[in-house]
């Protein structure tokens, strides 16, 4: 028996992954126990309770890997630096002190998180390879080609390549400064959105604005080729040498300065959005037509922080050339951790994969990430106890049919319901297991959610969760997907037009002579939406009770 503990920390979504001779046991992300999104630090907390739930400590621990190769991105850091002096000092005053402390002794400072009980190998992964194997190898594909998209790894910023039983082999890539997510990140902090945070906030704006500026995007920002690589006009940029994503000629070229994050929302920025958005989409589609062109391959796995971009993906799977896609759930850096740790058992070891029937099914295909669920377990006990002891009004409902009748009737009736069950999920999705849950047919609930609950902006979108076999009834399929299989989505990861019928309108639509404001644009409901098919018939009470 061979146990593998995959390591992301220190830059963002810091996390761990638990693997036993190639079986995904556990993966966790730091943030859902700090409570600090998108947490850089050593993931500690994730750490405990993936040993925990595993039943094994550090020291039976036969591997350790890390996610990426950091002298590789310390040469990429000094010789962007020095490319750039001396304009480029701050932003090489700001990041040297962490690289100094703890990056340049990782194996040491990864040994002293482990408490002193691991002395065995370390094993260092290039960022894109991590991605890769996190794509590739829980997927239910023997062979497929893999893409790999996010802001910048040491180098890399693209990749692809191909999969096959227990090998990845990644054959071409794109470099720093070039990156398509370096480029929707500049667009990110323009739009007054923190970057590695808030992309997916711009891409959830997108949707209420117009991609007016999509030509200038294509004509001064970033120059596609047809074979989907790009390079970047660097002119307009200023993630090399300062602390900002983008400088003076970017904001001359597009009118305005950067909205602050205090200011309210501009109709550039809704545009602006909308036009990344589909500069981003079209890269992603010649890309895709290239690699299958390449590779001659039916499926797609895909991996790296663009990969969260539910939007392109549906557009992927609509009008790409792949029969299959499959999206590692945990695509950012998160995802980093599982990849290195299957890397390191597959390719360092030469172990096999799992068959299929040793995976769980979750919906449309058979793959070896069990749904996703790979956090710890809940305790409902000391839960119940934690409750009480606090003062709480709380009531124990041990039928789970009951259960299920009451908290139908609650939401039913217009109530927002938190609900937790199992084991957590590994990624930034909420699949049911942490999941804030409401009646989409009310159509206030989407600001109710966002604002009174979440406190966050009230253009966000929110997920609707549908039962497998009545998916077709909700949303637009590509004719590709026809069975219920083939178009249920359990992580969250594509876009599908809603059906007409389901589309509710949330105002009355602006006078035809005029565009909307930027308030009234924010009123209006997106015809996109991610959705997440369940098996659970917890949906169909809802509705049994809705009518």
């Amino acid at each position: 028996m061979t146990w593998i503990l995959g390591i992301s920390a220190w830059y963002h979504d810091s996390a761990v992954a638990l693997v036993r001779d190639g079986d995904i046991v556990a993966a966790a992300s730091e943030e859902r126990f700090t409570r600090r999104k998108h947490d850089a630090a050593f993931p500690s907390q994730a750490l405990d309770a993936c040993l925990k739930h595993a039943g094994i400590t550090a020291a039976e621990i036969d591997y350790v890997g890390f996610y990426e190769k950091p002298f590789l991105k310390f040469e990429r850091l000094l010789e962007t630096y020095l490319t750039y002096t001396p304009r480029g000092y701050l932003s090489f005053a700001k990041a040297m002190p962490g690289w100094l402390r703890t990056k340049l002794h990782l194996p040491r400072e990864i040994r002293r998180q482990l408490g002193g009980q691991y002395r065995k190998r370390i094993v260092f992964c290039e960022h894109h390879e991590s991605h890769a194997a996190s794509a590739f190898f829980p997927s239910p594909f023997d062979r497929a080609a893999i893409l790999t998209v996010d802001g910048v790894g040491e180098w890399t910023t693209t990749s692809w390549g191909t999969g096959e039983g227990n090998r990845i082999r990644l054959q071409s890539e794109l470099r720093f400064p070039h990156s398509l997510g370096l480029l929707y990140s500049a667009v990110t902090y323009f739009c007054g959105f923190r970057v590695n945070s808030g992309e997916y906030k711009l891409m959830g704006l997108a949707p209420y604005g117009i991609p007016r500026y999509a030509d200038t995007i294509r004509n001064h920002l970033i120059e596609i080729r047809e074979d989907g690589s790009y390079r970047l006009n660097m002119k307009y940029f200023g993630f090399c040498h300062t602390l900002r994503m983008t400088n003076q000629s970017f904001a001359d070229l597009f009118g305005v300065p950067p909205r602050q994050p205090e200011q309210p929302m501009r109709q550039i920025d809704m545009d602006l959005a909308a036009s990344i958005q589909q500069v981003t989409e079209e890269v992603m589609l010649k890309m895709a037509h290239h690699i299958h062109q390449r590779t001659g391959e039916r499926n797609l796995c895909l991996a790296g922080g663009v990969a969260l971009n539910c939007v392109a993906n549906g557009r992927l799977l609509r009008e790409g050339p792949f029969e299959r896609i499959w999206v590692q759930p945990a695509a950012g850096d998160a995802g980093g951790s599982l990849g290195v740790a299957l890397l390191i058992w597959h390719q360092l070891l030469n172990g096999g994969r799992l068959k299929a029937e040793q995976g769980r099914e979750a919906g449309s295909l058979m793959d070896s990430q069990r749904g996703s669920l790979l956090g710890p377990p809940n305790d409902e006990t000391a839960e119940i106890e934690e409750l009480r002891q606090s003062g709480a009004i709380c009531h124990h409902i041990s039928c789970e049919q009951q259960l299920m009748k009451e908290v139908a009737q609650l939401i039913a009736d217009g109530n927002v319901v938190g609900w937790v069950q199992g084991r957590m999920e590994f990624g930034p999705r909420a699949l049911g297991s942490r999941s804030i849950l409401g009646d989409p047919r009310n159509r206030d609930m989407q600001t109710t959610m966002n604002l009174k609950i979440k406190f966050r902006e009230s253009f966000r979108p929110f997920a609707p969760s549908v039962l497998e076999e009545r998916a077709h009834e909700c949303f637009v399929f590509p004719d590709r997907c026809r069975t219920p299989v083939e178009r249920s989505s359990p992580y969250m990861l594509f876009t599908f037009d809603v059906q007409p019928w389901r589309r509710l309108p949330a105002c009355d639509s602006p006078p035809s002579d005029s565009l909307p404001t930027a308030t009234e644009a924010l009123t209006l409901q997106p015809k996109e939406s991610a959705h997440h098919t369940e098996t659970s018939r917890t949906l169909e009470r809802v509705r049994e009770v809705r009518s």
